[in-house]
């Protein structure tokens, strides 16, 4: 009896249910899966990282350098978190620098942007396409060209270790402006802000009562954008903060890479401790980010 009798004889012996899922393995194709089976990898290959930096917040230096590494959860994650503090005294005060220097930043980003953004999108006034070029030029610079400068230019206003130097120099984005003037332009009727004008409404109050309602999954998409690169900004940290007490986290997570013995453990759990934030923002308005990015390619 040949195998493919045998295939046929078990397949008509199976239940309606187990016939019909070998069937429609049978007839997908390898261009169906293989995208998703591409896709999953991928994925996973991407989680690896944040999955080892949680298992390894629970382990021993020890136990982080043997060989083969641990692949699951260990007990000394309050040790280690003890051992972070004891090396890092200032590590909850520069935690909360962090989300400080983020959510203003953040903030400001939202402010500025969606202003200009609706300045572009729904105002006519000389020179507006030229303006428009020329801020979307500066996106084209790369971001160590103005490091210099930029750490002068702090030193001579004095804001050096301060949080002011982490926050005011980004509080309007070139990509903010434009995400803003494509979305708006794609999402809000012009006839809309004329009959607010006729309506005897000011400018400022169509920005504020019928311009920021409406583009609500803009604005979530980029505060996420503009969260995640304030918290995590380290080179700029690092250019303008000197004090120990005046570190944000990431400068603290790297200053524990020192001389001696590094503390892989106390290291990856003050890592684990500093994106938990990003982890729940990032759950909680995912869907959000996936609206803004979607519609704001509607219309060019």
């Amino acid at each position: 009896m040949t195998a493919s009798r045998l295939t046929a004889q078990a397949v008509a012996k199976a239940p309606p249910a187990s016939r019909t899922r070998a069937r429609l393995l049978r007839s997908l194709k390898p261009s169906e899966w293989l995208p998703y089976a591409i896709v999953m990898a991928g994925a996973l290959i991407m989680l690896a990282p944040f999955y080892f930096m949680f298992v390894f917040a629970t382990h021993t230096n020890s136990d982080i350098l043997s060989m083969p590494p641990p692949l699951w959860f260990g007990s000394a994650l309050a040790d280690n978190i003890h051992q972070l503090v004891a090396l890092r005294p200032h590590f909850w005060h520069s935690l909360g620098l962090s989300l400080w220097v983020a959510v203003a930043a953040t903030a400001l980003n939202l402010f500025l942007c969606s202003l200009g953004g609706y300045a572009f999108a729904m105002y006519e006034f000389p020179g507006r396409d030229t303006l428009f070029a020329g801020l979307m030029a500066t996106m084209l610079l790369p971001a160590f060209v103005g490091m210099i400068p930029f750490v002068l230019l702090m030193k001579e206003i004095d804001w050096l270790n301060s949080t002011r130097a982490l926050i005011v120099p980004g509080a309007c984005s070139a990509f903010g402006v434009f995400m803003m003037r494509q979305y708006i332009g794609s999402a809000l009727p012009r006839e809309l802000v004329e009959a607010a004008r006729m309506d005897g409404c000011g400018e400022f109050g169509i920005y504020w009562r019928i311009v920021v309602p409406l583009i609500g999954p803009a604005m979530g998409t980029l505060g996420l954008v503009t969260f995640i690169g304030s918290y995590n900004n380290f080179v700029g940290a690092l250019l303008v903060m000197s004090q120990q007490e005046m570190f944000t986290a990431p400068l603290v997570l790297r200053s524990l890479q020192g001389t001696g013995q590094t503390p892989w453990g106390a290291i990856s759990a003050g890592s684990a401790i500093t994106v938990l934030p990003l982890l729940i923002l990032f759950a909680a308005s995912s869907r959000r980010l996936i609206e803004g990015l979607s519609a704001g390619a509607v219309k060019g």
